[in-house]
């Protein structure tokens, strides 16, 4: 099996929501948190931010700030467990409490924005899909996402992303991967 159909499988469900065992999240809130990585993302084409930030902004009018969030904690949990299974590039496998983790948290205080007092939460996200868990039921066993713990999670989101490219020495691979799957879920931008 191809790497993007592998991806694809981990990401795509054949009903309208992208869904885990318990938890299920419109395909738009993950499409949308894609986006938000995209803005992120320094690489990514003006036009193509600009479309993005369209994009985003559109879901949170459409499906709500909580639900794009719900969508960010459940690409945090792909990913991760994407990083931790099958490492890009066919090196070592990473240890998620050795490895993976600490080095995305280490890397944290490098956003300005990123607030410390959210680094538990993200820390048990990270942890969750380490152990297998369904990282969006998980989550919202605590409630509601407040804006500032989901702009951290954007900001984790980004930093799995990142070590995704550089483990395959590649940039842009993780972003090229996403949007064949999002053409595969038919939530292609176009």
């Amino acid at each position: 099996m191809t790497p993007v159909l592998a991806f694809a499988d981990e990401v795509v469900s054949p009903t309208v929501a992208c869904m885990s065992s318990d938890g299920v999240v419109v395909n738009e809130a993950v499409r949308a948190a894609w986006d938000a990585y995209r803005v992120l993302e320094k690489r990514t084409p003006a036009e193509e931010r600009e479309r993005a930030q369209q994009g985003l902004r559109a879901a949170v009018e459409s499906i709500g700030r909580e639900e794009v969030a719900r969508g960010t904690v459940f690409l945090v949990g792909v990913l991760t467990g994407y990083l931790i299974a099958e490492p890009p590039g066919g090196g070592e496998q990473l240890d998620p409490l050795s490895d993976l983790i600490p080095a995305v948290i280490r890397r944290l205080p490098s956003f300005e924005m990123a607030d410390p007092e959210q680094v538990p939460m993200v820390t048990g996200v990270l942890m969750a899909a380490a152990m297998g868990m369904d990282t969006v039921v998980w989550r919202d066993r605590f409630g509601t996402i407040e804006p500032k713990e989901a702009m951290v999670h954007g900001f984790v989101l980004w930093l799995l992303a990142d070590l995704f490219d550089s483990l395959v020495d590649k940039p842009g691979t993780i972003d090229q991967l996403m949007r064949e799957t999002f053409e595969t879920m038919g939530t292609s931008d176009g």
